[in-house]
């Protein structure tokens, strides 16, 4: 992948900038047509789309097609969603011309789209979070034309997505500048985007450090500009004694399929398992390490990834008082590893409480629902967190579920967080560093509300005011 030059992200921006005149003024039908339009043409290369996927990252053909049944489906979501008119949320407060001491005027508020949209692409959903993911449907839906960067992780399947999105706004009758895609490596790119003065808005997903500079773009800007990014997340799951006496094997293996399902590779993976000690307990942790000996290696999305992952685990690994199952096999950097160690342990070491992209996770144990509060009390912002609870646990835990009510965007119960539904109720964000505004989400039909401002209309002309707006 060669990197796109200035010139090309200026190129890029000015024509998303020029296509924003039209494309933001669009009425409902067109741009859900548009979105139905990308549905179709993604699905059109069939098999060869999913061959070329699973070449460039090493997923599975049966995970990528699901995936990709997903991408066509918010799609499609966010097309029904347009065609409803709902989204622009219009608010009318009539005039009182009588009022004293002084009238109130007219006051009509709309949601407007904030222009054009610059999107990162996302290494571990090469469809879904990728070129035509959920950023970019909810963007278009919000009638915001798109610059994507895409991910250096999979070229090929980015082009022929790229490919599908702009056959669908050519077939549209809407400007070549309502989406273009950028490449490179370098976070010169990334940088560049993010400051050119055309560009409205971001959307990121990926790791922590480059979400964390390309935030600090869009603040240092001479006009700074919103930044929705998704980044690191521990995704904790409490175990409570009830439920570790009920059902501690079943509990085990639901942990060890969700850790390790996608090589840990997902945002949702649950990187922290806290659990009280009692009788069940030994039987609980030798039924999940025998799950995680058992587990196979899998090949990582990127070298880099695989490198990460591998210095993560070693730095773990030589922490006093953590004991790991096994240790990383040379060629064979997606091992699944679980480790062990105590509340003391893991509150003396602050890298414990962070992030690791992979197949790998931290049980905690305590001795006490006290010190089960002390970990959560030390947590960062996180996606989920999760509570496995028998029917006569939460009663005793309420201190622990609103701290944890604080620290996630989305809580489970009795549940495993791998696995996000695309739907209309769904919060996929976090407090800091889960992402980088907990506000709002990257899933669900709710994400089209990072890419609308609001305008407000006061004592204007009826033939001037948009049609939402109007009185007829």
């Amino acid at each position: 992948m060669t990197d796109s030059s200035f010139d090309d992200i200026n190129r890029a921006v000015l024509a998303a900038e020029k296509a924003f005149e039209s494309f933001g003024q669009s009425p409902p039908t067109s741009v859900a047509g548009l979105l139905e339009k990308i549905a179709d043409e993604i699905a059109n290369p069939g098999e060869s789309l999913i061959n070329t996927a699973s070449q460039e990252t090493g997923l599975t053909i049966d995970r990528l097609t699901g995936e990709r049944t997903r991408t066509l489906n918010q799609l499609r979501m966010f097309a029904a969603l347009v065609r409803q008119s709902s989204t622009r949320d219009p608010r009318f407060d009539a005039a009182m011309e009588d009022r004293k001491p002084a009238r109130r005027p007219d006051i009509r508020r709309i949601l407007v789209p904030i222009g054009p949209v610059a999107v990162w692409a996302a290494s571990n959903f090469p469809l879904a979070f990728s070129v035509a993911g959920g950023d970019t449907a909810s963007a278009l839906a919000a009638g915001c034309p798109v610059v994507l960067k895409a991910h250096p992780g999979h070229p090929e399947t980015s082009s022929l997505v790229a490919s599908a999105v702009s056959k669908a706004v050519a077939s549209s009758g809407l400007p070549a500048g309502v989406f273009s895609m950028l490449e490179g490596s370098s976070p010169a790119v990334s940088l560049a985007l993010m400051r050119h003065p055309k560009i409205a808005a971001g959307a990121f997903t990926g790791s922590l450090r480059a979400g964390r500079a390309l935030f600090d773009a869009a603040c240092a800007r001479p006009d700074p500009i919103p930044f929705f990014a998704e980044m690191g997340s521990l995704n904790p799951v409490f175990i409570l004694p009830g439920a570790l006496n009920e059902r501690a094997a079943t509990i085990a293996a639901g942990l060890a399929q969700s850790v390790n399902f996608g090589i840990g590779q997902l945002c949702t993976s649950p990187g922290l398992i806290v659990v009280q000690e009692d009788a069940e307990y030994e039987g609980f942790i030798e039924t999940l390490r025998k799950l995680f000996e058992g587990a196979p290696a899998g090949k990582m999305l990127t070298p880099a990834i695989a490198k990460t992952y591998r210095d993560s685990v070693t730095g773990i690994q030589a922490v006093d008082g953590i004991l790991s199952t096994q240790a990383l096999e040379t060629g064979l950097p997606g091992r699944p590893v679980i480790f062990e160690t105590n509340v003391s342990t893991f509150l003396a070491h602050e890298h414990l409480r962070q992030e690791v992209f992979g197949p790998a996770t931290i049980v905690v144990r305590c001795t006490s629902p006290g010190e089960m509060q002390q970990v959560a009390e030390s947590l960062e912002g996180s996606l989920t967190a999760t509570v496995q609870a028998a029917a006569s646990d939460l009663g005793g835990h309420t201190l622990l579920l609103a701290t944890l009510a604080r620290k996630a965007g989305r809580l489970i119960h009795n549940g495993y967080p791998t696995g996000v539904e695309v739907c209309g109720a769904m919060h996929h964000g976090g407090p800091y560093p889960a992402s980088s505004d907990a506000r709002f989400t990257s899933v669900g039909t709710a994400a089209i509300a990072r890419f609308h401002r609001p305008l407000c209309f006061q004592d204007f002309p009826q033939e001037w005011l948009p049609s939402e707006l109007r009185d007829a």
